[in-house]
């Protein structure tokens, strides 16, 4: 009568909020979701959540089965992992780049719960890198890149983890602050703080001015995103980053942020990997605990 498929999708409802975002999240249509758990309501003789509330509020039956799902998935997950041991391909390294500042907050939960699971696997984040991290996976140099900014290398592989929308912050009393979304030329007279990388790596700039062929009065660089809402909170400047880069500081009011555009600038994050360590067990497991982390930690993201 139970399936894990049904206690996956509860999981995903709960941790979503709602019916639209949790089928992103299983890789369903909300039609087939719908369907999916109406049809185990039935077979169970219980509904399992009231509709048309958000965040999805559950019935008894609902968070019974919530624990269950508790209990067991996790379970499920490490007897996939001593099988995967069982069959010899345990063995592995995992050296990684980032070519995101704002990856910390989901990055590090994600390699110490990968590190718990996979003691045997070498896990290491190289510091100054005096080469493209991308080139260097295709040449074996690296395992593993994060980035946003997929490049046409044979024999590396791009598995999207998700997708974000890059907002731009302003302090409080700024004159851009009220209003309902930015356009190009709204930065025309203003300085902008970026990260010290290159213009073509910035979403600002790429999907947002170089299209209007709009460019700011000035470009400032910032090593820290705390920096940058520093320059940012006391007038010397508006940024452009991540809606979860932003959340702590939209939360302690700090800054504002607005939309870019009246439809917003989305960008989606990929994990770079060699195709030949692609099928790896343990490389596989590291992917998945990379998504179900950042959907744990970050606010705002969708499934890519």
């Amino acid at each position: 009568m139970l399936e894990l498929r049904h206690l996956r999708t509860l999981v995903a409802l709960r941790d979503a909020g709602s019916l639209v975002e949790a089928a992103e999240r299983v890789h369903l249509t909300q039609s087939a979701l719908s369907h999916q758990l109406k049809d185990l309501e039935e077979r169970l003789d219980n509904p399992l959540f009231m509709r048309k509330t958000r965040p999805v509020e559950f019935t008894r039956a609902g968070l019974r089965l919530l624990n269950l799902a508790e209990q067991i998935l996790p379970q499920v997950r490490m007897a996939e992992r001593d099988l995967a041991r069982l069959a010899g391909n345990e063995q592995g390294r995992l050296h990684m780049a980032i070519e995101c500042h704002s990856c910390f907050q989901w990055l590090m939960p994600t390699v110490d719960h990968f590190r718990d699971h996979w003691p045997e696997v070498e896990i290491d984040i190289p510091g100054g890198h005096h080469f493209d991290p991308l080139p260097a996976l295709a040449r074996e140099q690296l395992d593993l890149v994060i980035t946003a900014d997929p490049q046409p290398l044979q024999g590396v592989h791009y598995e999207p983890l998700f997708r974000y929308q890059g907002l731009l912050a302003v302090a409080r009393q700024h004159p851009l602050a009220d209003k309902t979304f930015i356009e190009p030329a709204d930065l025309a007279d203003q300085t902008l703080i970026t990260y010290p990388v290159e213009r073509s790596r910035l979403d600002v700039f790429t999907q947002f001015l170089d299209p209007a062929g709009i460019t700011p009065r000035e470009v400032r660089t910032a090593e820290l995103t705390i920096m940058m809402m520093q320059l940012v909170a006391s007038g010397r400047g508006v940024c452009a980053l991540p809606n979860w880069a932003l959340t702590e500081y939209l939360e302690r009011d700090y800054v504002k942020a607005v939309n870019l555009g009246e439809h917003g600038v989305w960008s989606t994050l990929f994990a770079a990997i060699r195709e030949d360590t692609r099928s790896a067990p343990w490389m596989e497991d590291f992917l998945r605990t990379a998504r179900e982390t950042s959907f744990r930690v970050l606010e705002g993201i969708k499934p890519a």
